[in-house]
């Protein structure tokens, strides 16, 4: 009854700041602030492609902060080094389990620390790389084959790695792909505006996939 009510009040949290995501920050040294103009662009392309009305500068928020309930999105992205504290990951998980979706992108760097964090989050439940069938790769835009492929880091093949509560998706990690590379002003890293496209598609995918499931 108590994980009831939570999850009532929580989602009646996430219904009056609907429109809003945030950029999560984390401690341990990895530069969480990295790509400063990923998010933003990604507001402004969901704004005017799939019809949200999220305000254009994403909130900042630590992962112990009682505001992380106040946001249907989190993005985490970096390089280097990850750390939560006990009230880090007992937060984390209320956040999940309560309506949250925590969207984690490599950056190149910190896959090493990244999933050992998880893994206290979610001690029982395994990373999973999601089928292409799921709906992050049906709509509003088709990936049939996964997530694509924007920069190449280690020449691996992209993947999107899943933590699935009671049957859906609250954390998504993206890995060897770079979708916030891909988000960031096009003189930032040059990339050639199809692969700009790309990202900004499957990124799109991603939001609908939090505020219409």
């Amino acid at each position: 009854m108590r994980k009831y009510f939570l999850l009532c009040f929580t989602l009646a949290i996430f219904s009056i700041n609907a429109q809003e995501i945030a950029l999560l920050k984390y401690s341990g040294g990895g530069d969480w602030y990295a790509n400063p103009t990923s998010l933003p662009n990604l507001i402004k392309y969901c704004n005017a492609n799939i019809d949200t009305k999220i305000k254009s500068k994403p909130a900042t928020v630590e992962p112990s902060s009682p505001d992380l309930l106040s946001y249907p999105f989190v993005h985490m992205t970096g390089h280097g080094n990850v750390v939560f504290n006990d009230e880090d990951i007992i937060n984390l998980k209320k956040y999940l389990i309560s309506g949250g979706f925590l969207h984690i992108d490599d950056n190149y760097g910190m896959d090493q620390y990244l999933r050992k964090e998880i893994k206290k989050i979610f001690p029982n439940i395994d990373l999973i790389e999601i089928p292409t069938t799921h709906v992050i790769f049906q709509k509003p835009n088709l990936f049939s084959n996964g997530l694509p492929k924007i920069h190449e880091h280690d020449g691996k093949r992209p993947q999107a790695l899943g933590i699935f509560v009671e049957n859906k998706l609250v954390l998504l990690y993206t890995y060897e792909c770079d979708l916030g590379d891909g988000w960031e002003d096009q003189e930032v890293n040059n990339d050639p505006s199809a692969i700009r496209e790309k990202a900004l598609k499957m990124g799109a995918n991603i939001i609908h996939c939090v505020f219409n499931n």
